[in-house]
């Protein structure tokens, strides 16, 4: 169903729709992961609004993108918190609807800047792909659609041609990976954005060098993909597209934690591409955000808004 207050609203143009997932993030710091059977004490547990799809919108609505979600929360308390979260952050919710499972959690562990995740849809396994015809209006009405793979994969399909049919531009993060992605849909996607192992799964090519990744990436440019962006970590972004190849260099900081930094990155260079930034420009202007956020602890809370950025930035010596 979807929320009451939602109901009879006026769509207005959005810079960015979300198509996605959300999840409650229950996230155990720990000195080292239990053997099969073993209780281990852990030192601190938290929990926090995370999820790709959401994460990528949250980032681009603390930009100050005009940012809209389609989703599914959990017919729990959970659920609630996080209508409220969306709400309070600015994000449209007019395409949020509450399931009727729970709501999907990630449970993290993080040991040191490194971290393993594993991944309860809940709810968003109810974001099916006949439940966007209810949005037809959001979409047609948005300037990019972003894409992840924490939903079925169905529903991106369906996301995909619904967003060709009304010329609105997609992004593609296929995270996390998925064997079954069907390459002529990535090829309908004006940006396909994996990381490198994301990347070699499609391609099936080796990905170790940076030579290796960019010719994986131009094999989907000769395959039809328009514009391929790989993210190498503390390597930096690669921009493929059938004219040219650019590495864009990411920052050199003192990162403590990792969770959330790809889609950190996916929103805030979704944010700078719909406010009129070429593609290199905004992919710099990504890395730099990410960089910021993975010196911070956590996923959304790390990411900062537009005012805290520029201070933020100086203190780490970036130049953006």
């Amino acid at each position: 169903m979807q929320p009451e207050e939602t109901k009879g609203m006026i769509t207005m143009m959005y810079d960015v729709l979300v198509i996605g997932s959300n999840m409650m993030e229950l996230t155990t710091e720990i000195d080292r992961m239990p053997q099969l059977g073993e209780t281990v004490a852990a030192p601190n547990f938290h929990m926090a609004f995370g999820g790709k799809g959401a994460n990528q919108a949250v980032a681009a609505a603390k930009l100050g993108a005009k940012v809209a979600m389609i989703s599914k929360v959990g017919a729990d308390s959970l659920g609630q918190a996080y209508l409220a979260h969306f709400k309070q952050t600015g994000i449209d919710i007019s395409g949020v609807s509450v399931g009727t499972q729970s709501n999907g959690v990630a449970p993290c562990f993080i040991h040191g800047n490194m971290n393993s995740i594993i991944v309860v849809q809940g709810a968003n396994s109810e974001l099916t792909p006949a439940s966007l015809d209810d949005y037809h209006a959001l979409i047609k009405n948005a300037k990019l659609i972003v894409l992840q793979q924490e939903i079925d994969l169905a529903t991106n399909y369906r996301a995909i041609d619904l967003a060709e049919q009304y010329g609105v531009p997609v992004l593609l993060n296929p995270a996390p990976a998925n064997d079954d992605l069907d390459l002529a849909h990535v090829t309908k996607c004006e940006f396909y954005a994996p990381n490198e192992t994301e990347l070699g799964r499609l391609t099936k090519r080796p990905v170790e060098t940076l030579a290796e990744i960019t010719t994986a990436a131009k094999d989907l440019v000769t395959q039809g993909v328009k514009n391929v962006i790989v993210t190498i970590g503390a390597r930096g972004a690669l921009w493929v597209t059938k004219d040219q190849e650019l590495l864009i260099p990411s920052y050199q900081v003192p990162a403590i934690d990792s969770i959330g930094a790809g889609d950190s990155f996916i929103g805030a260079f979704a944010y700078y591409y719909t406010h009129g930034e070429d593609i290199p420009t905004a992919l710099h202007h990504a890395n730099a955000y990410a960089a910021v956020t993975v010196t911070r602890k956590g996923s959304q809370i790390s990411y900062p808004t537009a005012a805290e950025l520029p201070a933020l930035q100086a203190q780490l010596g970036i130049q953006s």
